[in-house]
């Protein structure tokens, strides 16, 4: 498992784990005529923090306070921010499931 503070701008094979602590609000883009959407959140481990950026599915797979696991990501740069993405070859896993926020939103609209 790497160290999200040993991740290094255009590295790839990266396996790395951490929790989501805050995500921005996703936008939209088309490419080749397709609409997709793109949403950067910050993830933390206990060497530091790094922004992860979510694509399409992601986007709604991820949410603040979630363990994920990011295997074969690639590490990019962005105006020399380090950006770390699951990418076309790899694979995002959130751990813990249903978050907590998650849950409680659905209960309390079967209240309602």
């Amino acid at each position: 498992m790497d160290k999200i503070s040993d991740i290094k701008p255009r590295q790839g094979k990266i396996d790395a784990e951490g929790k989501i602590v805050s995500k921005e609000e996703p936008r939209t883009f088309q490419k080749f005529g397709q609409a997709g959407r793109v949403c950067n959140a910050e993830l933390e481990d206990s060497s530091g923090k790094i922004k992860l950026t979510l694509w399409n599915d992601e986007v709604d797979a991820v949410n603040v306070n979630d363990k994920v696991k990011i295997t074969n990501g690639y590490c990019n740069e962005f105006q020399g921010e380090k950006q770390l993405t699951a990418g076309r070859f790899g694979k995002l896993e959130v751990l813990n499931g249903v978050s907590e926020e998650t849950v409680e939103k659905k209960s309390s609209k079967k209240k309602e």
